[in-house]
């Protein structure tokens, strides 16, 4: 299967715009979709890749500070301090 999507994302205040163009296996996106909720083969390719760079970034913490299991606090809970902070 060939998708053609449509990638937006803000970085530095500017707006970009990326068309990239595809092969993916079409089983592997419905699941992506079906899982997500996502309407849109493009909402689950961007969930995808979100979930993908959230995970990436936790890796890279706990490698920094160490194990979560230290501190006493849940991924949720570092999560709900960090919504409370803004």
């Amino acid at each position: 299967m060939v998708c053609i999507f449509y990638y937006y994302f803000d970085a530095y205040m500017e707006d970009k715009i990326m068309r990239s163009t595809f092969d993916l296996d079409s089983d592997l996106l419905k699941e992506v979709m079906k899982k997500s909720g996502a309407k849109t083969k493009k909402g689950a390719i961007v969930i995808a890749l979100t979930e993908y760079l959230k995970a990436k970034r936790r890796e890279e913490l706990k490698e920094m500070i160490g194990n979560y299991d230290g501190f006493g606090l849940s991924l949720k809970d570092l999560e709900k301090m960090r919504r409370d902070r803004k």
